[in-house]
């Protein structure tokens, strides 16, 4: 037995904008908070507690249909490996609750592998940054594509380290607790930096078209600069000049953040993986590289997946050993990366197949030859 939006009564149209919203389940409205709702349009705060009463009072009405439905499956007799699963999965909670437990109330420390989950917005309430897909969805550039690479969700973050988070995160980062929410505004100096004339640049049409590709230029689209890779958006074309900005979009801006330290990470495998994910690897692919420590003389060997062979990842391999040098020296010294090029079996060439067929009908023929003349033998006696 389960329930739509559908079923919530006076819903109307505003399902739609629920849905919008990333609410799309009787379940994730009756969990939703009044500002989760009033943040939508057309939704106030009289309409929000409304929908939400409506909607726990619906799952009161059909939780014992699923209770029900529950008792009938744990009837059916449980496998061996499901018992196994299942004790792993409880295993997993408890130590995740255990160590919920331990970090709660503490605050973080210099150097700790920490997961951040942070909204950035502009002081005019527009998101750029978000660190959940719900959020991405609200935020209304949720990408089904880049979700499936590891994009909205938490930020992985060395506390004190610079290169993970702009100046005024990472210093209000290092005075929170973990689990801790806060809400922050940084200025322009410490978070995008201020407006540099000299990062603009005024170039010919002509010369632009070369540069991108026979295009003509369009005001407002991104600009990557060759030879220095320096990433820019055109802001204007007049009097045959294209006129490029290399500053930060949100440069000269004082930005607000909402974030919160959600995790600690403890475990040498796991840190090895967030870095892989920072350096562009695709978090549904990163379980398949295989990663060996040899502690005796601190050296990470890693077996690039054949999936990747003939990628060229020298940047991504390069920085990730830096990476790994750089944040985990006592762990680690040497990154090898081992490539296996498997033999492939070479098929017959036509040339070969006509020698074989020959050779084939050569023998058959000696044999005949042979039989005919033990038959002349035979005869002969």
């Amino acid at each position: 037995m389960t329930s739509k939006l559908e079923d919530i009564k006076g819903i109307g149209k505003k399902i739609d904008v629920l849905k919008e919203g990333g609410i799309d389940s009787v379940e994730k409205l009756a969990e939703s908070k009044l500002e989760d709702l009033t943040g939508l349009k057309g939704i106030g705060e009289s309409t929000a507690k409304k929908y939400i009463e409506a909607a726990k009072e619906l799952l009161g009405d059909t939780t014992e249909g699923l209770k029900l439905e529950k008792n009938k499956e744990d009837e059916a007799p449980k496998t061996e490996e499901d018992e196994e699963e299942e004790k792993k999965i409880q295993e997993e909670l408890k130590k995740i609750e255990e160590k919920k437990t331990r970090l709660q109330g503490k605050t973080v420390e210099k150097g700790d592998f920490v997961l951040v989950k942070l909204t950035g917005k502009t002081q005019r309430g527009k998101i750029f940054r978000v660190s959940s897909e719900e959020d991405a969805k609200k935020a209304g550039f949720y990408d089904e594509n880049k979700a499936k690479q590891g994009f909205y969700t938490p930020e992985f973050v060395i506390v004190s380290k610079p290169g993970f988070l702009n100046e005024g995160l990472t210093e209000t980062i290092e005075k929170m607790n973990f689990f801790e929410k806060k809400s922050v505004r940084i200025p322009p100096i410490k978070a995008f930096g201020k407006r540099d004339p000299k990062k603009l640049e005024r170039i010919g049409i002509a010369k632009f078209r070369k540069l991108n590709e026979g295009k003509n230029p369009e005001r407002g689209q991104d600009f990557v600069k060759k030879g220095t890779g320096q990433r820019g958006t055109v802001i204007n074309v007049v009097q045959g000049k294209v006129i490029i900005d290399y500053n930060h979009p949100l440069a000269g801006q004082s930005v607000d953040y909402n974030l919160e330290i959600v995790d600690k990470i403890e475990d040498f495998q796991e840190k090895i993986e967030y870095f892989m994910i920072a350096k562009g690897i695709p978090k549904e692919n990163v379980k398949d590289f295989k990663v060996n420590h040899v502690k005796d003389d601190k050296t990470l060997e890693i077996t690039v997946p054949k999936m990747f062979l003939f990628q060229n990842l020298t940047y991504i391999k390069f920085g990730l050993a830096m990476d790994l040098q750089t944040y985990l020296p006592d762990e680690i010294d040497d990154v090898k990366y081992i490539e296996v090029f498997e033999k492939i079996p070479i098929p017959a060439t036509p040339a070969d197949s006509v020698l074989q067929k020959v050779e084939q009908f050569n023998k058959e023929q000696e044999q005949n030859k042979e039989e005919e003349k033990k038959k002349q033998e035979e005869e002969s006696k």
